[in-house]
């Protein structure tokens, strides 16, 4: 302890962040003696972090109870599926298919539209660099025009599924029921109740996002860099003034009556 007490507060900070604030009891009844103020600070903080950690790994047993439920039936490989992009009014609609192992543990996951830019592009790489299996669907502007939105999502998921490397026992499906011959279960709101279906919807949307930055690049006058294909006051102004490029839908509330007016 007198080596402990000898420690300046930077010392004893540095030592917390270098084990990201993973103390043992030892350690900490061992700093409780030490009165200075800083110290009680210090304490103080590693008390918030466990803290708030408990509170990650009680909101990731949550949100993977449909998970642990399949796991403990039997079913080990499980293929969470959600879309992104059927309300814009350019771009595909994208879908993907995610299945995790029993081990996978990634506090913060959330439906995608919960999370700022920068946490879907870090979570999107956690989950490639462990999921058992990813796979896309890509359904394009000219094809949703001609087999309607709810049709092209649903082609778009059954897509990501058979692109899976590796064939999944059951599906969890944010909402809708697909014509697959496999176990499946429906979840309205899937993507804030399970995990897979959560880790399927950061991936459709960082997928989705990066194509529309990419068009971006081609299509300038939409701002679709900003507004990633939706009807937003920019994008409706830019498609009155320029008219619409071949990445717009052309069924669509918004499009269509500027193709009628020409």
């Amino acid at each position: 302890m007198e080596n402990r007490k000898r420690q300046t507060i930077g010392e004893m900070r540095a030592y917390l962040e270098s084990v990201d604030f993973l103390v043992d009891e030892e350690w900490e009844s061992m700093v409780r003696e030490d009165g200075r103020e800083g110290v009680k600070k210090l304490l103080a903080q590693v008390k918030k972090v466990r803290e708030r950690r408990e509170e990650e790994r009680r909101h990731w047993r949550e949100l993977s109870h449909y998970e642990q439920e399949l796991w403990a039936a039997g079913y080990l490989y499980i293929a969470g599926i959600d879309e992104v992009g059927r309300g814009p009014l350019a771009g595909p609609v994208v879908s993907a298919a995610v299945i995790l192992s029993p081990e996978f543990y990634l506090p913060g996951l959330n439906d995608s539209k919960q999370l700022t830019p920068v946490e879907r592009e870090r979570f999107e790489e956690e989950i490639r660099k462990n999921a058992v299996a990813i796979g896309l669907g890509w359904v394009y502007p000219e094809e949703i025009d001609q087999i309607n939105i709810l049709n092209a999502t649903k082609k778009a998921m059954v897509e990501a599924v058979t692109s899976l490397p590796h064939p999944p026992q059951y599906l969890l499906i944010d909402a809708l029921s697909l014509p697959i011959h496999l176990p499946q279960r429906s979840i309205v709101g899937g993507d804030g109740k399970s995990i897979s279906i959560a880790a399927a919807s950061v991936v459709a949307k960082v997928a989705r996002d990066r194509y529309m930055m990419r068009l971006a690049e081609e299509y300038p006058m939409y701002g679709f860099e900003r507004n990633v294909g939706y009807g937003t006051r920019e994008h409706l102004e830019a498609i009155a003034r320029y008219g619409i490029c071949p990445a717009h839908r052309r069924t669509f509330a918004g499009v269509k009556e500027q193709i009628k007016g020409n």
